[in-house]
């Protein structure tokens, strides 16, 4: 993270005196930013620098708590001109949004496969529409579901109301700046409508 830092800033020596020019990139002034899933190397590199950090719960909903106090305890404010004086949390978290629960649940129906596809190391598989989903989950083990279960369970599919009641959560708990919301469906149109259902209930909470 040092060198990349040092890169953006124009100010790159290697360890024998060499300079190196990062075009375009140096002097940018771009918004750094560092995604983790745990307590790790992310939250603590993220934290020493006085950069953005963002914990990654739609990946890792277990380790999201840990993730942002790890961040927070090694937060140092930043000497540069775009870095924040105190720690900046970002939280992600996948949603569905439909005008009633009944709708995203079917909507979100292809989640369960498709994170499966990718954790079982067979490979992403292009998210299926519902009647695929169904299909492809007809004859999955106890152990399949079990391999799935953590992100199924939180994600957030449901009424605008209904999610954003867990984003509220999820914020409170985590004391999240902001979120970042990834809506994952077999239809464009749908995912577009998620992202309007949502904004709307958003706004209206104030």
């Amino acid at each position: 993270m040092g060198d990349v830092l040092a890169l953006l800033r124009g100010e790159y020596r290697s360890p024998e005196g060499v300079e190196a020019h990062a075009v375009p990139g140096e002097g940018a002034g771009v918004q750094v930013w560092v995604l983790g899933s745990s307590a790790g190397v992310s939250a603590e590199t993220a934290g020493a620098n006085g950069l953005r950090f963002a914990a990654n719960y739609r990946v890792s909903p277990a380790s999201v708590l840990e993730a942002a106090g790890a961040y927070r305890a090694a937060f140092k404010p930043s000497a540069g001109p775009d870095g924040p004086d105190r720690p900046h949390l970002t939280v992600s978290a996948d949603v569905v949004v439909a005008p009633d629960d009944a709708g995203a649940r079917e909507l979100a129906t292809g989640y369960a496969p498709w994170v499966h596809s990718i954790r079982s190391g067979a490979g992403a598989i292009p998210f299926p529409d519902p009647d695929q989903a169904r299909e492809l989950t007809r004859d999955r083990t106890a152990a399949d579901h079990e391999l799935v279960a953590d992100r199924v369970q939180t994600q957030f599919a449901g009424s605008p109301a209904t999610v954003a009641d867990h984003l509220e959560r999820l914020r409170d708990a985590t004391g999240a700046d902001e979120l970042l919301i990834t809506p994952i469906t077999h239809a464009h149109a749908d995912r577009v409508r998620s992202y309007r259902l949502l904004a709307a209930e958003w706004a209206r909470r104030g």
